[in-house]
């Protein structure tokens, strides 16, 4: 089977994953989305286990955008008045 950008594919072995869609394709591994949310890499050892699927299956998850936490405003710094430092009398 001759996998390509965009191919609708399943794991034979790996059910559970359900169907998945190429999202980038190297001469030694695949990243397939599937449709739990979860990208996995497929070394090209492991290609004969990836069946077609009918693109129709394909519903990817759309997971909640991230939201960057919060961030505490930082404390403003006082500086501190410098104080010459004392001389010493001469001996």
């Amino acid at each position: 089977m001759s996998i390509r950008r965009g191919d609708v594919v399943s794991h034979s072995i790996a059910v559970e994953w359900g169907v998945g869609k190429v999202v980038e394709v190297s001469p030694y591994r695949v990243s397939i989305e599937f449709c739990d949310g979860t990208t996995r890499k497929i070394a090209c050892s492991h290609f004969t286990s990836l069946l077609p699927a009918a693109p129709a299956l394909f519903i990817p998850i759309s997971a909640p955008p991230q939201k960057a936490p919060a961030k505490a405003p930082r404390a403003k710094k006082v500086a501190a008045a410098k104080q010459p430092a004392a001389k010493q009398p001469a001996t």
